[in-house]
């Protein structure tokens, strides 16, 4: 398992932006995708964007057109980059990686940030 660290979380007004960012300590040459989740109070944890091949990305559809996520491979460096925040959007945000192993694949995850969004 690859060692992620979140940071950028904090309190944010609704309708503010917020820059999430995760260092990933594994070449991400050697990951097949990169994520990022969220988890709110007494909820399950839900895919919120992830790269895909060929540079795109697929997007949750309740942060479709407000969140952006994004990459610096040379910084080993994972965004996710939050416009027009709704309280909805309250949450533990975790980065997440997808390793290739010879034996299969590993999931890597970070330990969480948190995001408030208040009105």
């Amino acid at each position: 398992q690859g060692q992620l660290v979140e940071s950028g979380g904090g309190l944010v007004q609704a309708g503010g932006s917020l820059r999430l960012s995760c260092t990933i300590s594994i070449s991400m040459y050697s990951l097949n995708s990169m994520a990022w989740y969220r988890q709110a109070p007494g909820k399950t944890r839900e895919l919120v964007a992830e790269t895909i091949s060929g540079g795109s990305a697929n997007y949750a559809d309740s942060v479709k057109g407000r969140f952006t996520i994004s990459s610096d491979n040379a910084k080993n460096m994972l965004y996710l980059y939050m416009y027009s925040l709704k309280p909805e959007d309250t949450a533990v945000y975790y980065c997440y990686a997808e390793q290739k192993m010879s034996t299969g694949t590993n999931a890597c995850w970070g330990q969480g940030s948190q995001v408030t969004v208040a009105s």
